[in-house]
């Protein structure tokens, strides 16, 4: 049994205080604990935000907005995987549509934090964050990630990749953006996959500022009103280290996968994603 404080970075207590307090140190560890955690995920939301607004300003202008076979060629070329690494390239003439850009944006800041040092992930990790021609909604990253409903709230609330919010006002620039048009959510819903870059007033009026593959000119910025989105959920990457946990995860995500077919709701939608 310790009856001695012990000597912390050269400093040793005064000789009258060298008996422990088992109450007292137990409470000062706990704190040290708290604040050390506090800062670092501090640090992790900081840090993860610029890095997509800096991959997005990497990504080409313009080409075409295509929800079809050619467009999802086109998809699985342009991030290709070699040797543990993502080459992502995207060609500025050929077809996208909204999840296909977002997740070349989230693969491009993955592979920016194993350059910079500040994220290592394993080589099977890497790997599934391939995508696969003909994956299902609901399979896999990528098929999470594409599927109807909030497939990207859901896999961050899945594998603990960073917080999910609803609230406009605590969005930040740089935040992955799931928006609802309507009130549908599933089979008939028409949404939108974007990355939140801010507001701005016109006219009196408030509107929301993202990046996607957009109807009808493909790779870019866009402006809507905010009345005109029904819902809306966001998504910061924090921890992208717990991507790792996708090993250990269910391969098919039945909630994402049922609505291929299947209609939810938001309110569905927002248990499914912790909120």
């Amino acid at each position: 049994m310790l009856n001695q404080i012990p000597r912390i970075d050269g400093c040793a207590p005064p000789e009258s205080s060298r008996q422990l307090n088992p109450v007292a140190f137990f409470r000062a560890l706990c704190l040290t604990l708290f604040l050390a955690l506090s800062a670092s995920s501090h640090l992790r939301a900081e840090d993860c935000n610029p890095t997509v607004l800096r991959e997005i300003g990497a990504m080409p202008l313009g080409g075409e907005y295509g929800a079809t076979r050619v467009a999802t060629v086109a998809l699985v070329r342009a991030a290709h995987f070699e040797s543990g690494k993502f080459f992502v390239l995207p060609a500025p003439d050929s077809p996208s549509f909204c999840s296909g850009a977002t997740y070349l944006v989230f693969l491009k800041t993955i592979e920016q934090l194993q350059r910079d040092g500040r994220l290592k992930l394993d080589a099977d990790t890497m790997e599934s964050l391939v995508i696969h021609d003909g994956q299902r909604d609901g399979e896999g990253v990528w098929g999470r990630w594409n599927a109807n409903g909030p497939g990207t709230a859901r896999l961050f609330f899945e594998l603990g990749l960073g917080p999910n919010l609803i609230d406009f006002s605590t969005a930040r620039p740089g935040d992955f953006m799931k928006i609802f048009w309507t009130s549908e959510v599933g089979s008939s819903e028409h949404g939108h996959s974007v990355v939140f870059l801010g507001t701005e007033m016109r006219d009196g009026e408030q509107y929301i500022r993202f990046w996607s593959s957009n109807i009808p000119a493909g790779y870019g910025e866009k402006s809507v009103p905010r009345g005109k989105i029904a819902q809306a959920i966001f998504s910061r990457l924090e921890t992208p280290a717990n991507l790792a946990r996708i090993k250990s995860a269910p391969e098919v995500d039945p909630y994402l996968a049922s609505l291929v077919t299947k209609r939810s709701s938001f309110a569905e939608a927002r248990e499914k994603c912790g909120l």
